[in-house]
């Protein structure tokens, strides 16, 4: 999952909007009933930052962390995640799964309503992932859909949409048939692009029906009552949820402060109660205070090769590029807040077959993060016909607007100025004008933040698919898709594996992309908000969250 951070340069700060194994005492939390002492008449607001304008909130579309954040409190799936990140009922009650573990027949629950008080229907799923696998929606998380039956073909025009293993046998009964076994697979459908929506309000407003509250209309916890653009997204609570006696706030704005300053001004003023971009200068003063929060996370920081633009084309200088890093010295520079040097691209807190030990682990590092390899960084480039760097093309770093950003940029560029003799240009561009560029390949190497979408490998692999929708590389590799299909196929725990650390042994030899650091989760929290839910996916949720 993508996610657009505010980080300064040692600061590794989950922020709510761009791209998951352990939990906190406040994830812990998160699950709590209000106790009776605490329960109050009066409405329960509560303002956190979401920092970024969302690029989109609709389910089929949006890519991002901030836009998740927002589906995710005004929709629900057939699943939902508990504090364990283990998948739990929600629109749906309960679920047969048949012996060969490819047929999974869904039961709704009754009462369950869109907020304008029409009945949620299994055909509301049917259409919502039909339209995600529809290529006329152009959703770049179709892949995550390829586990049902004929997904794959249909988004690649090869079947028919009839042929999509999703049927509602009747209004409250789903039917999903799957490719092959998939152990994530309940998990993954709470995941927004699973989310059901309205064929009639997206047929009647195909372009604009997430700007409106008229139209935007949910069936989850709550509603949006206003979208004041680059400002707020205000929230309440929904009437017509069927699961309303949990929901504690009356309202949520989310706010969209994107300056780590500004944001810990109106955190410090008492006008906003949660803010997930404090600045990593005053990290020592907020600990001390008992307001800063530093949890793991699941996710890597880095940047993302253009292979279809000189000179990145060519892997020699990718790895080239890559060696001549310090990553050691990027997380330590001061204050250190625990980040850990990226030595691959699948970030630690991923079980491996073997429960006991982690996929990352495992895999091992695939180059000295402790230190640059400056002799053999040269050495391929010299052997890529660019030695000390001579010839080379002009060479642009993209990354999106943000004094965080600027400073890790401005440290790369002067390691391969020193390391390679590199002259490195900067450019910066807005969020979203910076995700359509990158998704359309204006750039030579730019920034990429990846939070796991669910709990397995496959999150953090399966994006580099030839054709995926977030392969902003635009790599192709007939032998890692081929071990993709493998892993997704078999039924046998350590083949499994085996076959995803082969395709990430071929990912890190290409040197597709360039990780960093692994992120950890850092946030400020008003020390009368509890109930709130952080999950190591990037996500904050605020549905069980009230004040004392």
């Amino acid at each position: 999952m993508k996610k657009q951070m505010a980080v300064l340069v040692a600061a590794l700060l989950v922020l709510s909007m761009f791209l998951s194994a352990c939990s906190s005492q406040d994830t812990q939390q998160s699950q709590q009933q209000v106790p009776a002492e605490q329960q109050t008449s009066e409405p329960v607001e509560i303002t956190a930052n979401l920092q970024t304008e969302p690029r989109s909130i609709d389910p089929a579309k949006n890519t991002a962390i901030d836009g998740g954040t927002v589906i995710y409190h005004i929709f629900e799936g057939l699943t939902r995640l508990d504090k364990n990140n283990k998948a739990e009922p929600a629109v749906a009650e309960k679920w047969d799964i048949s012996s060969d573990g490819l047929t999974y027949t869904f039961h709704l629950r009754d009462g369950v309503k869109w907020s304008d008080g029409k009945p949620v229907t299994a055909k509301d799923f049917e259409y919502a992932w039909k339209r995600v696998l529809n290529p006329e929606t152009g959703s770049e998380y179709a892949y995550q859909l390829y586990y049902i039956k004929n997904g794959e073909k249909y988004n690649n025009g090869e079947a028919k949409v009839e042929d999509v293993g999703v049927t509602a046998k009747d209004d409250k009964t789903l039917v999903l048939t799957l490719e092959s076994p998939t152990p994530y697979i309940l998990e993954l459908l709470a995941f927004f692009t699973y989310m059901p929506v309205r064929q009639d309000i997206i047929e009647a407003h195909p372009e604009d029906w997430t700007q409106s509250p008229e139209t935007y209309i949910g069936n989850g916890a709550f509603v949006m009552t206003a979208w004041n653009h680059n400002d707020s997204i205000v929230l309440e609570k929904n009437p017509n949820y069927w699961d309303l006696q949990r929901i504690k706030p009356d309202k949520i704005t989310f706010l969209m402060i994107n300056d780590a300053n500004t944001e810990l001004a109106e955190f410090e003023n008492g006008r906003l109660d949660f803010g997930d971009n404090p600045p990593a200068n005053d990290f020592p003063r907020l600990k001390e205070m008992g307001v800063l929060h530093i949890d793991p996370s699941l996710a890597t920081y880095g940047y993302v090769y253009n292979t279809k633009k000189a000179p990145f084309d060519n892997p020699k200088i990718r790895k080239a590029f890559s060696l001549a890093i310090d990553r050691k010295a990027i997380v330590e520079t001061p204050p250190p807040v625990g980040q850990r040097p990226a030595g691959g691209w699948v970030s630690p807190g991923i079980p491996d077959a073997d429960p006991t030990k982690d996929f990352r682990d495992v895999g091992g590092d695939y180059y000295d993060v402790n230190k640059a390899n400056i002799e053999e960084a040269k050495k391929l480039l010299a052997e890529a016909g660019y030695p000390d760097g001579k010839g080379l093309p002009k060479i642009t770093l993209l990354y999106n607007t943000s004094e965080g950003h600027k400073q890790i940029a401005e440290i790369l560029q002067e390691m391969w100025k020193q390391n390679l003799g590199v002259e490195v240009e900067l450019a910066n561009e807005e969020w979203q004008v910076f995700l359509d560029d990158r998704a359309n390949g204006n750039y030579q190497v730019a920034r990429l933040g990846w939070f796991a979408d669910y709990i397995d490998p496959m999150t953090f692999l399966d994006m580099f698919t030839t054709g995926s929708g977030n392969n902003n590389a635009d790599w192709s590799n007939k032998e890692f898709d081929e071990l993709i299909d493998k892993a997704k196929r078999t039924t046998n725990a350590v083949e499994r594996m085996q076959y995803m650390h082969q395709a990430e042994n071929i990912l890190m030899d290409e040197m597709v992309v360039l990780p960093i650091y692994f992120y950890v989760n850092s946030y400020v929290v008003r020390p009368n908000l509890k109930g709130y839910h952080i999950d190591p996916l990037g996500y904050n949720y605020f549905h069980e969250a009230y004040k004392e």
